[in-house]
């Protein structure tokens, strides 16, 4: 037991006291959660706008179409852009996307970084925007009457009245969207940024040790989720009480 205690110990010196190499994890850290938060921001932006020109086809495309043609057409074209966006973004993996977005389209850029905030927004937004506008289309139809005979345009009624309903009935799947996307920033490496994952990539290399920095990885996406999940259980508790 005691050989075995020396021998962690050992194995863990090496691994995160010499060199500081803890400091690799803690920078792996930082940009993980900056590449995350980012992103996460742009996948929410990008898949209400995309979810709220999806519903708003689905629910008043038929009877655009007969009464304001011109506004139907952009509609119609808004729409087919959406769908061609969430078909490639669904339909293709991220690592994929991701080196796409590095190594093609900003191929010119230095900063990493910034191209995988890219990248993982427009991902994010592309599933963010499914939940939301399933969100949506579950609002009551009479929601939306309400709103208009209020005298808001539908623009209005969608801020106003629908948005809130629906974030409070979508927000549980977000989370574990938020969730996913966190852990799926562990694939940056593959494009030479220094996010948690590579960090324990860099320590592994150094050191020949396997599993000492895979299982402090592992624990710091492990804690990181876990906080993640109580301070969203916070948001959605705090909702609750205020429909009271």
């Amino acid at each position: 037991m005691s050989s075995w205690l020396e021998n962690l110990q050992s194995q863990f010196i090496l691994n995160f006291v010499e060199d500081n190499r803890w400091f690799l994890l803690v920078q792996g850290v930082g940009n993980t959660i900056l590449i995350t938060a980012v992103a996460l921001l742009i996948g929410v932006v990008l898949g209400a706008l995309v979810a709220m020109v999806r519903s708003t086809f689905d629910k008043n495309g038929e009877d655009m179409k007969k009464r304001h043609k011109g506004s139907y057409n952009l509609l119609f074209v808004c729409n087919a852009i959406c769908k061609f966006y969430l078909t490639v973004i669904r339909g293709t993996p991220v690592v994929v996307q991701l080196m796409i977005a590095y190594f093609i389209i900003f191929a010119s850029s230095t900063n990493g970084i910034g191209v995988a905030m890219i990248a993982f927004g427009i991902n994010s937004g592309a599933y963010v925007a499914e939940i939301i506008r399933g969100g949506i289309m579950s609002i009551d139809e009479g929601q939306f009457e309400a709103g208009r005979s209020l005298g808001f345009s539908y623009a209005q009624t969608m801020n106003y009245i629908i948005i809130p309903q629906v974030f409070k009935v979508v927000l549980p799947t977000l989370c574990n969207e938020f969730i996913v996307l966190i852990k799926e920033t562990s694939v940056a490496g593959y494009v030479g940024i220094r996010d948690l994952t590579k960090s324990g990539d860099i320590i592994r290399g150094r050191t020949y040790s396997p599993y000492m920095p895979l299982f402090a990885v592992a624990l710091i996406y492990l804690f990181m989720v876990l906080i993640l999940e109580h301070l969203l259980g916070k948001v959605e508790r705090s909702l609750r009480k205020n429909e009271r």
